[in-house]
């Protein structure tokens, strides 16, 4: 009876340790090890946001302003309800989160407090409603861009909070109808705005009264052109006015936005000269 149940004994050690064997390795191969670690990076990139954009919905829209964001090195954190869209873009290299943007919680979760800009792009008008509404209750200073389906639709999110709402199927149709009548005028827009190898671009400057010592000069006294090469195209006042095409006299005043073309290193050396102090891209100011 003793040497019977000390062959059960070791039969049945080996056993379990072929299985610890078995499923340590199956861990390793399918990347359980790996998805551990990926998820304690995404944690600690969640728990290290700060200045940055929030992407509600990674539909074709939210695909589409993802990559522009990519493109553009803004850093962003993609959220949205399905778990197949998550992790489509969790392939692409986003940070993405699982849940619903409409919820208080998941907006702290994703550092609503000190985010510069959200874009709520969920499909349903109902949904970036709810969306606009708590964020903008969350933090009053964050810039929000929503997507809507009607005209209905874009006066209500205007009045919870939204800064701007964009209707892809008016934008659509008006760029179409634009595209048909002064082609050659959407083809320089598009090199602009959508281009992949695109060489110039188009840029917003804030005149911070802090740091920027130009304010007070005219764009003459100034040689912003001069020593940069930036085409100053308009200046938006603080007060709301817009100068289209500014003249060489057109004084430069605290808050104003210089909105600028040019190519890439002849906006940074703008940056430069306008905030030598930081090397950070100017960023909207708060709204009041």
């Amino acid at each position: 009876r003793g040497c019977i149940f000390t062959i059960v004994l070791i039969f049945l050690g080996i056993f379990a340790v072929g299985y610890i064997a078995n499923r340590f390795t199956e861990a390793i191969v399918k990347g359980y090890f790996q998805e551990g670690v990926r998820l304690n990076q995404r944690r600690k990139l969640m728990q290290e946001l700060s200045h940055h954009y929030i992407l509600c919905g990674f539909g074709r829209t939210g695909r589409q302003i993802a990559e522009e964001f990519r493109l553009q090195k803004i850093r962003f954190v993609v959220v949205d309800a399905e778990e197949e869209s998550v992790q489509q873009a969790q392939q692409l290299g986003f940070v993405a989160v699982q849940g619903d943007a409409t919820l208080d919680d998941t907006l702290h979760l994703l550092k609503i407090e000190s985010a510069v800009c959200l874009v709520s792009a969920l499909t349903s008008d109902a949904e970036n409603l709810y969306t606009v509404l708590s964020a903008r209750t969350l933090n009053p200073q964050v810039r929000i861009i929503a997507r809507a389906s009607s005209e209905e639709a874009i006066q209500k999110l205007k009045r919870v909070g939204a800064d701007a709402v964009i209707s892809p199927y008016i934008t659509g149709g008006k760029r179409m109808a634009a595209a048909a009548l002064r082609p050659q005028v959407m083809d320089f827009v598009d090199g602009i705005f959508s281009g992949g190898d695109r060489t110039y671009y188009m840029e917003e400057f804030l005149l911070d009264p802090l740091v920027c010592s130009q304010i007070g000069q005219t764009l003459r006294e100034s040689q912003l052109r001069a020593q940069t090469g930036v085409l100053i195209v308009a200046i938006q006042r603080n007060q709301g006015e817009l100068l289209i095409g500014p003249t060489s006299e057109v004084r430069l005043e605290p808050e104003d936005f210089l909105i600028c073309l040019g190519t890439a290193e002849q906006l940074q050396a703008m940056n430069r000269l306008l905030s030598p102090l930081s090397r950070e891209p100017l960023q909207r100011p708060n709204r009041e």
